[in-house]
């Protein structure tokens, strides 16, 4: 009886083995063609993208990150030649995602966990500078103060590359800022200068975002402009400039995922883990500090990342 017993033990355990071989075969890649992730020029959105790519790595699809630009992405989310964008930020890509998905050809993935918020940013120790901050209208007080001689007399504004879009130009006409923007070609450039301006002291106002690595590590402030509200951006009359919009502050708001439409049904288990990312500002903004600061290689941050959260991941692709 106890031989009989231990053989329907095993025979019981081949089948459940069996079972759970089937049951992992069953959510094997259903197109061994690659799933595109774009990637841009900063460094959140590299790293979602790469912790993204390696979780669709460790469920047996095939990967592959192409480079694209921030906007123009769309048309190749739409025409199927680019499948999924990890980063698209309220702030700046809302109208250009509103417009995209009402072709029907992208679908909304959701939101990343993460916040975005971008707009004009100062060292703490700018305040003694320009007395009056984080008020926007001490800026003019102070402008000379930023001035560079590229700029002078007018102070300089270090923006974003010029395909983040923003409108700051626009926004330095309408409420008639004695500034001028200088765009940095590249995020990295961008966090450079910040970086060096902090380091000596000296006066800066530029183009800062969370989550990122500069409000993480560094004492500073947010330029307090007039609200934000939609009507801002579309209607001249509102706010304090009857005759020209954005005269406020930048949205601020949710990070979303955005797919190529055919992916959730070219790639149905793919689609599933991909709705179910979520990251917080605060675990990118110390991913974002070991690239940026430390210099590590942004695979390396991620193998790690993906070592010590296996429980987190897994958890998306069930």
């Amino acid at each position: 009886m106890r031989n009989i017993r231990m053989l329907c033990f095993l025979m019981l355990t081949g089948v459940l083995l069996l079972g759970t071989a089937i049951g992992v075969q069953a959510k094997s890649p259903e197109s061994e063609d690659p799933i595109k992730i774009s990637t841009h020029d900063w460094t959140s959105q590299r790293i979602s993208s790469r912790i993204m790519g390696s979780v669709l790595q460790k469920m047996g699809y095939n990967v592959e990150y192409v480079i694209a630009d921030y906007l123009a992405q769309f048309s190749g989310l739409e025409s199927g030649d680019l499948h999924l964008a990890m980063e698209i930020w309220e702030t700046t890509g809302r109208d250009a995602l509103l417009k995209s998905l009402a072709t029907g050809d992208t679908e909304d993935m959701g939101k990343t966990g993460m916040h975005a918020k971008e707009d004009w940013w100062y060292p703490s120790y700018v305040k003694e500078i320009c007395p009056g901050l984080p008020d926007w209208k001490a800026l003019n007080a102070c402008a000379e103060k930023f001035s560079t001689p590229e700029t002078a007399p007018k102070g300089r504004y270090l923006g974003g590359a010029a395909t983040w879009g923003g409108h700051d130009e626009e926004r330095i006409e309408a409420l008639g800022l004695n500034f001028e923007v200088i765009h940095a070609g590249t995020a990295a450039a961008l966090s450079a200068e910040i970086k060096a301006a902090y380091e000596r002291k000296e006066p800066i106002v530029a183009w800062v975002w969370s989550p990122n690595w500069v409000p993480y590590k560094y004492k500073g402030e947010w330029v307090e402009f007039p609200q934000y509200t939609d009507n801002c951006y579309s209607d001249p009359k509102w706010g304090s400039n009857p005759d020209m919009r954005y005269d406020c502050g930048k949205p601020e708001g949710w990070i979303k995922k955005v797919a190529w439409s055919g992916l959730k049904t070219k790639w149905p288990g793919a689609h599933q883990a991909i709705g179910n990312f979520r990251i917080s500002n605060d675990e990118m903004g110390a991913l974002i500090s070991e690239v940026d600061l430390e210099d590590r290689k942004i695979e390396d941050v991620v193998s790690q990342w993906m070592k010590d959260n296996a429980a987190t991941w897994k958890k998306w692709i069930q």
